[in-house]
């Protein structure tokens, strides 16, 4: 997966679930390193920080 599909699955991913498509996309990375498989848990990191970009700062 390049970089220009992690960016367009973490905007499809945001659009379809907003503010909890960060905490999904880490919940995928955990499963994944836990099941021992580190490249798909790398992208699904890559996904979730891009996701969090997209969010913007939080404002308090």
């Amino acid at each position: 997966m390049d970089h220009a599909d992690i960016v367009q699955y973490a905007r499809s991913l945001y659009t379809a679930h907003g503010d909890k498509a960060e905490a999904e996309a880490a919940q995928k990375a955990a499963a994944a390193k836990g099941a021992g498989d580190l490249t798909e848990a790398g992208r699904w990191e890559k996904i979730r920080l891009h996701i969090k970009e997209l969010r913007g700062a939080r404002q308090t």
